[in-house]
């Protein structure tokens, strides 16, 4: 069997998934949606997920906290990789107005680190890069360097691409509505402690 493991960068997947159905598919099964990706000869391994937890926004917070939680109750192929929201200054060239805002950091460097980690560890015979970030090309460069029998496929979520991110890979495809719309977790999860997560009404 071919191995597969899935990388997903979780913001650039869920800004796909606002600009092209608004909040209606946020409640996401992520192994789900990998597995209805793949050909009957793979089998996948593992879902590395890319992710930061949300500050300076308590609702979204509690949402993306139950998000998370049901992730880890119903896919135990995912694994989740956190990085941080760091403050920025920010300003207004017309008015002069300063405020704190915050940037997702380390995502893109979590990606690459794991990927040619997973690569030169022989985790994996083919890569599934869930993402439409450009900046990934070094390290698609580095697995392929490495380890050249590698096999890495961009997999682009909606209102997501790049066709330089298609130059560095051997193959991509397009996450299309149907495959969204069919990996959506329970309306209700229920985990191992007896806690019912359910979809936040802010996602309906």
């Amino acid at each position: 069997m071919d191995r597969v493991v899935a990388y997903i960068d979780g913001f650039n997947l869920y800004f796909g998934l606002k600009a092209d159905h608004g909040r209606m598919y946020l409640w996401l099964d992520l192994q789900a949606l990998v597995e209805s990706l793949l050909l009957p000869e793979q089998e996948l391994r593992k879902v590395c997920y890319f992710t930061a937890r949300l500050r300076d926004d308590p609702d979204g917070a509690r949402r993306q906290s139950a998000y998370l939680d049901a992730l880890a109750s119903r896919c135990w192929k995912v694994v989740r990789v956190e990085g941080r929201f760091q403050e920025k200054n920010r300003s207004c060239g017309s008015c002069g107005a300063r405020w704190v805002g915050y940037e997702e950091k380390e995502t893109d460097v979590n990606i690459a680190a794991t990927l040619i980690e997973d690569a030169v560890d022989d985790i994996y015979d083919t890569a599934l890069i869930i993402s439409g970030d450009t900046d990934l090309r070094p390290a698609i460069a580095t697995v392929k360097r490495l380890r050249p029998g590698k096999f890495i496929v961009a997999a682009f979520p909606p209102r997501r691409f790049s066709a330089r991110l298609v130059q560095a890979v051997d193959a991509y495809i397009r996450i299309g509505p149907d495959k969204i719309r069919k990996a959506q977790l329970p309306p209700k999860v229920v985990t191992a402690g007896g806690v019912i997560l359910e979809r936040p009404e802010h996602w309906r």
